[in-house]
């Protein structure tokens, strides 16, 4: 199969997806790998790396597009990048496709095959393609957070962790899932007063045990989310539905009744966000104000530390773009049903549940269109 590679256009995306490292497994397995010059600058792989293990470079993106078979990134397409589709082309990204119509639609009008990182499931549950961008989401958001409650900000002033004879910042984490508990683990390193409100007990009882004294766990009510919001220095979004849109849990009314120069940082922005006052920002204007609170909300968080970002993402893509490319789609959907969970789209159809339940569409059978 030939495997294509372009570098990022996104504001501020700096990940590239696929590694030197990558591109030597594709070649070993006996496939060709194309790539933009310079795809790789951003995480710290330059174009020599790649050359050494086997891989083309091309000046032209739209080369790169025109040969690829299999097009492997981080980020989802582009406007300007919708007219290189070609159909039949299998395109491995994020998506999030319930907070991205305009791109559904450019997939489904072009006949790409969208296979998403973010709903490819395995039968544990876990996500293992959002696992590591979570990790790295979660604890940005402390550090994040931290950085915006500072005055030049405008913010209120306030350190996390305070010093001896003055009050700890209170955070507020809504979600348990990886990057709620990521941003837990750091807001407790950095000695803040914290709390974590979930619907799922189970891991409540677990933290609670983990972290004993050290937090407080809440049951997700919008009595106990306002009742916490009023008190917090820091809250931070981390709510997910996998390929759906994210439910609107931080109300637009929490805002009149929280501190000046407070932060909400959120996460679930590529979602949807899980705030109702929340807006996609970007890494070159990254905050807005609204009612006096601090309003963080950039959609590729991750894209700010590009070189732990593509190592984590791409140690967990490489398994999965192996089996595509070694075995066809279809091939290896029959050889790992898992990736059937990463179709989003294929030949002009909607194939995941959530996405064609974000916008009232039809789903329709992956295993008949295969």
């Amino acid at each position: 199969m030939r495997i294509g590679c372009v570098k990022e256009i996104k504001n501020n995306e700096f990940r590239v997806g696929i590694t030197p490292d990558n591109a030597r497994a594709y070649v070993h397995n006996g496939h060709e790998v194309y790539l933009e010059k310079g795809a790789g600058v951003g995480s710290g792989f330059p174009d020599d790396l790649y050359r050494e293990v086997g891989a083309i470079i091309l000046d032209d993106p739209k080369e790169v597009w025109e040969k690829a078979e299999m097009m492997v990134k981080v980020k989802e397409p582009q406007p300007e990048e919708y007219e290189l589709f070609h159909e039949g082309l299998i395109l491995y990204t994020y998506f999030h496709l319930a907070a991205e119509e305009e791109v559904l639609d450019a997939l489904l009008e072009r006949g790409v095959t969208a296979l998403a990182y973010e709903t490819l499931q395995e039968k544990d549950g876990s996500l293992p393609l959002l696992v590591p961008m979570s990790q790295i989401a979660g604890r940005l958001s402390l550090q994040e957070g931290a950085k915006y409650l500072e005055k030049k900000y405008g913010g209120e002033g306030v350190l996390l962790a305070g010093v001896p004879g003055t009050p700890r910042a209170n955070v507020v984490i809504l979600g348990t899932g990886t990057v709620g508990c990521n941003a837990l683990k750091m807001a407790v390193g950095m000695g803040a007063n914290v709390t974590i409100i979930g619907r799922n007990l189970h891991k409540l009882e677990l933290l609670d045990d983990q972290y004993h004294s050290a937090i407080q766990t809440l049951y997700s009510s919008d009595s106990n989310i306002e009742n916490a919001c009023k008190e917090a220095d820091l809250v931070i979004g981390s709510v997910l539905v996998p390929g759906g849109s994210t439910p609107k849990l931080f109300k637009r009314r929490y805002l009149k009744e929280m501190k000046p120069g407070s932060v909400f940082v959120d996460v679930s922005i590529d979602q949807g966000g899980c705030g109702e006052s929340s807006r996609v920002t970007t890494h070159d204007d990254p905050i807005y104000v609204e009612d006096g609170v601090i309003h963080y909300c950039v959609g590729n968080m991750p894209g700010s530390v590009p070189r732990t970002s593509t190592i984590a993402l791409t140690n967990a893509t490489i398994k999965y773009g192996l089996q595509v490319a070694d075995y066809g789609l279809k091939g290896a959907c029959e050889r790992n049903p898992v990736i059937c969970s990463g179709v989003n789209t294929i030949k002009g159809k909607i194939t995941h549940p959530a996405v064609a339940e974000a916008f009232g569409r039809e789903c329709h059978s992956l295993k008949n269109l295969l």
